[in-house]
């Protein structure tokens, strides 16, 4: 197993220390951890540091002195790595002692899986924001079993990039690649990568409700702005994701959980949000904020996204994964 941490600025620091001892505490222990560090070359001498000061002797750094980015990184941490399974975790995450050995275990048990997934609880930073609703998780990368409804292994179009793993085959055809959307930054990389691994091997990606992580949640992503960018690009990269993978009959499936998370929006939320006006006028009014925030701008993204032209996005995407063969 080989398990791959990326960062990109010496801030995170703090954040990488906490995965890297969350996986020295893992219960399996027939792991590598590799990180890649980008930006500059003093953030892999600090977890290097820290590693010899905790004794963690299964890890190798690596630094990204190219193309710069999430993708990048992934690629060069997949390209290092040694093992039978190539897992991803986000610097801002924190493994459960047994993820590592729920992972090995569903591979074992699930021969037609190429990719797995799982839940990421939201591990609140700060004050408290457990009054954000959950079925709007998924703006906080949180994606918990309340809102996405998989309290069981469950077959899903795509992984999860803070809680994700593939066996190594997925990397003999497919690389992440942030370019398939014409030079956009839309943060569905790990949407797109295993759509691409799906269809060049035929294999189902799980989720599984076992395979679990916390993940940090800082104030910050609770302001509008934050949350304006993060609908907008989630429903621009929806909207290009379903040009360049239409996939015919299956284009229900590569949509069936944004559907059932607005039905768990229209069905759960509003009259729940609605029941707590008379109590917590306040409490409800924060969430009216962010429902109204993210429909709306989820909606103007998808909308810009579907009147971009298809043969742009087709050269565009035709021409970054050329650029990333001769990379």
């Amino acid at each position: 197993m080989s398990v791959i941490v990326t960062s990109y600025t010496l801030d995170r620091v703090k954040d990488v220390q906490g995965v890297l001892e969350s996986l020295h505490a893992q219960t399996y222990r027939n792991l590598e951890i590799i990180f890649v560090g980008e930006g500059t070359q003093e953030i892999c001498h600090r977890i290097e540091g820290f590693a010899m000061q905790k004794g963690i002797a299964n890890l190798r750094t690596v630094f990204n002195d190219g193309v710069p980015g999430l993708s990048p990184a992934r690629n060069l941490g997949a390209k290092h790595s040694r093992g039978d399974i190539i897992a991803f975790i986000d610097d801002d995450a924190i493994a459960f002692p047994d993820w590592v050995q729920e992972i090995v275990d569903a591979f074992r048990q699930n021969a037609g899986a190429i990719g797995l997934t799982g839940p990421a609880y939201p591990l609140w930073q700060g004050n408290k924001l457990e009054w954000f609703p959950e079925e709007f998780y998924w703006l906080l990368s949180c994606p918990t079993p309340g809102w996405t409804g998989f309290t069981r292994p469950t077959i899903v179009r795509n992984a999860w990039g803070m809680n994700m793993a593939f066996r190594k085959e997925a990397f003999d055809s497919c690389r992440f690649s942030e370019a398939f959307v014409g030079g956009e930054k839309t943060g569905a990389d790990d949407v797109e990568f295993s759509m691409q691994v799906r269809r060049a091997t035929g294999k189902v990606i799980l989720f599984h409700p076992a395979v679990r992580v916390s993940h940090k949640v800082y104030r910050n992503r609770l302001s509008a702005s934050f949350i304006r960018r993060k609908s907008f690009r989630d429903g621009y990269g929806k909207a290009i994701l379903k040009k360049l993978y239409p996939e015919g009959k299956e284009a229900s499936f590569n949509i069936h959980i944004e559907i059932a998370v607005l039905r768990l929006i229209l069905l759960r939320f509003f009259p729940r949000m609605l029941g707590r006006l008379p109590r917590d006028p306040i409490g409800a009014w924060n969430q009216f904020r962010v429902a109204s925030i993210a429909l709306f701008y989820t909606g103007a993204g998808y909308l810009a996204g579907y009147l971009k032209g298809t043969g742009s996005l087709l050269r565009d995407s035709r021409k970054a994964k050329a650029n990333e063969r001769r990379v």
